[in-house]
């Protein structure tokens, strides 16, 4: 990788306090600052490399993810030798789910590295768990897989991951409910509806039926977010009977 480009142009002020908070979050020294500038450019800053390539986090995302997976299955091989495959597989996910993930960036406050012409309030959740993969993408590219381990074990295995937590922890409320309906041979339905109400963004409104009865109410911003917020309240509701 000997190959750099200049996100920022020469030496700056502004480069030196990059680099030095981007340290304070590594634990180490960065070998190539480039990378690192690179997993905070949101793709609205529009810049391309001398080669006209578009430069933005979201490759390093990708790559990141792929690492974060590799790492905390190797993990997960270790310390659970009895779990199967389908164990296994269903503990990453949670451990490397999209809430978990964006509260880490926004632990490790990730958000305020962004370079984007987009406002940050304008943001999602998802910024702080993509940022965060492409920071680990950047990791790995600059020191390799063991630092690219360490970093992991340090930020999120050490302080999140509770193997005995875990096992008890609901990924998605509203697969636990469709499964339990599907097994007891249940009918159920997301009854899905516009509701602005009294807020400045739209929200949405769910209203989930097992059987006929209303089992379950929610709004949110989103109807994902209204149908798994009714899915968890059913879920509370009927839990003696689920479990």
């Amino acid at each position: 990788m000997g190959f750099t480009f200049n996100i920022f142009g020469s030496h700056s002020k502004k480069d030196g306090d990059f680099y030095i908070g981007v340290t304070k979050i590594l634990g180490f020294k960065p070998k190539t600052i480039d990378f690192y500038k690179k997993a905070f450019l949101h793709r609205s800053v529009n810049e391309k490399d001398e080669e006209g390539i578009p430069m933005n986090y979201e490759r390093l995302e990708f790559l990141g993810d792929s690492m974060l997976g590799t790492i905390i299955s190797r993990h997960l091989y270790i310390e659970v030798p009895e779990g199967d495959e389908g164990y296994l597989t269903k503990m990453r996910s949670k451990i490397v789910s999209r809430k978990h993930l964006n509260q880490l960036g926004k632990d490790l406050g990730l958000i305020h590295f962004v370079r984007s012409r987009i406002p940050k309030s304008h943001f999602g959740d998802n910024i702080h768990g993509n940022v965060f993969e492409a920071l680990v993408g950047a990791i790995y590219l600059d020191r390799g897989y063991t630092y690219c381990r360490k970093f992991i074990h340090e930020k999120v295995i050490a302080p999140y991951v509770d193997i005995e937590q875990l096992e008890g922890k609901v990924i998605s409320y509203k697969s636990l409910i469709i499964e339990w309906c599907q097994k007891q041979k249940k009918s159920f339905d997301y009854d899905v509806y516009d509701d602005t109400g009294n807020d400045a963004l739209k929200h949405f409104a769910v209203k989930l039926t097992i059987d006929e009865h209303v089992v379950g109410k929610a709004r949110a911003t989103s109807k994902k977010k209204a149908e798994e917020k009714a899915s968890k309240r059913a879920y509370y509701a009927l839990q003696d009977k689920i479990r």
